[in-house]
């Protein structure tokens, strides 16, 4: 048995303290809340959500519902909180935020290998047997360690997280509760719009005022695109919305029959269902600005909004050139990172990635070389994309099914191949998991 360190208490450093401590060691988990928040950040739990409430669909031909069934096979800390706090939403796996967070933190804390330290900013990298999870708001002291660290090729970029509404506030005369093409439970609340409505929508969208940036963070701005204020998404021209987030497919409007022009799904927040988010809607606009601008989404005129969309500044690390396939720091054998810090883009991904990292971390303790997964698996191949030194113009990537090797055989159809790699990747991760316990 021994002794490690995890800093950060989000998805990542839970997982990769779960990890560690179910493979026989002693863990100390740093959580600087409540002494200090982040600017994102509100309550003093463990595995606070912030962006959303939704760790995506479950289908396991898709790439996030592969992911999860990987994580599972992993023995996953929080996918079986998730699981025990969700609420509905269609084909998707949504949590009530709050619930989820306080199953977290109850596990955690009731783990005899884990010795949970709260209200204490670590500052400094330690020098081995770590695992560094202080995610995209790292602290400014710490950013400044790991920058010390690894040097200029220490990035970043903004986040956004999309505003939520009181359901009882909501016109239902003028919305519908439906999923796309019908998959699950009709568990949206669809807000359709007439080509009219869109584009007045649209014009007030693109001329809405923006909270402003401070000098320092105009210099550093950089949106990442996998969660782009959708003003910014918005500019990029008419119809960017109405193939992104607006998109109408898969949806027919019940007192008309027809696809609407655009549509906007809100989804369950909560599992009171007492507060619905609006599905890809991150935004940096002013807080009266997006009361204005959102209130003329149908449905919302005289909508509530329990909070507003906020942006904040994350960080991430150039990872291709500075992790391995474990995500340990090359040239420290004993110092790993995990989560977003990392570059790993979406709640199941950075708790996935410390899964890996505790995993490795805990095969160095007892004095073996970490084994890299499977590439052809979904979280191997996401391993693979962060860790891949020919991979230029780093930016976070997520899970999709486009970062996993082809199959031997060619297969057109997109859905069976989709099908066939799925279950190509559980066969791989269950042989490698056969072989570790060897």
């Amino acid at each position: 048995m021994r002794d490690a360190t995890v800093i950060g208490g989000g998805l990542a450093g839970c997982e990769a303290a779960w990890a560690l401590a179910n493979a026989g060691h002693r863990v100390t988990l740093y959580e600087m809340k409540p002494e200090k928040y982040s600017p994102a950040h509100k309550s003093p739990g463990l595995a606070e959500l912030v962006c959303s409430n939704s760790f995506k669909s479950t289908r396991p031909i898709s790439a996030a519902g592969l992911l999860k069934e990987e994580m599972a096979l992993l023995g996953s800390l929080t996918l079986e909180a998730a699981k025990e706090t969700a609420v509905s939403a269609g084909g998707a796996l949504a949590v009530d935020r709050d619930l989820f967070s306080a199953a977290v933190t109850r596990r955690v804390l009731a783990h005899p290998g884990i010795r949970v330290v709260t209200g204490q900013e670590v500052t400094q990298v330690p020098g081995e047997d770590a695992v560094v999870a202080t995610g995209p708001l790292t602290s400014p002291a710490m950013s400044n360690a790991i920058g010390a660290l690894c040097g200029e090729r220490y990035l970043s970029f903004y986040d956004a997280s999309a505003p939520i509404v009181e359901y009882d506030t909501i016109d239902h005369e003028r919305t519908f509760f439906a999923t796309r093409y019908g998959r699950g439970e009709a568990d949206y609340i669809n807000c359709p719009f007439s080509q009219p409505e869109y584009d007045a929508f649209y014009d007030a969208l693109v001329s809405a005022r923006s909270v402003e940036l401070k000098p320092f963070e105009r210099e550093y701005f950089k949106v990442y695109e996998g969660c782009m204020p959708i003003e910014v998404m918005a500019a990029r021209g008419r119809d960017t919305l109405r193939f992104g987030p607006m998109r109408p497919v898969g949806i027919q409007v019940p007192w008309t029959g027809h696809r609407p022009w655009a549509n906007i799904q809100l989804r369950k927040d909560n599992a009171g269902g007492t507060l619905y988010n609006i599905v890809g809607f991150q935004t940096n606009l002013t807080f009266p600005e997006q009361q204005r601008v959102f209130r003329m989404i149908p449905g919302l005129q005289n909508a509530r909004f329990a909070r507003y969309g906020v942006m904040h500044r994350n960080t991430f690390l150039d990872s291709p050139r500075l992790l391995d396939g474990c995500f340990g720091l090359k040239g420290r054998e004993s110092l790993f990172f995990a989560g977003q810090l990392t570059g790993v883009e979406g709640y199941m991904e950075s708790a996935a990635s410390g899964i890996v990292a505790g995993r490795a971390l805990a095969r160095r303790l007892a004095g073996k070389e970490p084994r890299p997964l499977p590439v052809d698996t979904m979280l191997g191949a996401l391993c693979h994309y962060i860790s891949d030194p020919t991979v230029t113009d780093f930016q976070p990537m997520g899970s999709n099914m486009g970062i996993l090797p082809p199959l031997a055989e060619r297969e057109r159809n997109k859905e069976l191949r989709y099908t066939k790699m799925a279950e190509r990747a559980i066969s791989s991760l269950r042989r490698y998991l056969e072989e570790e316990s060897v």
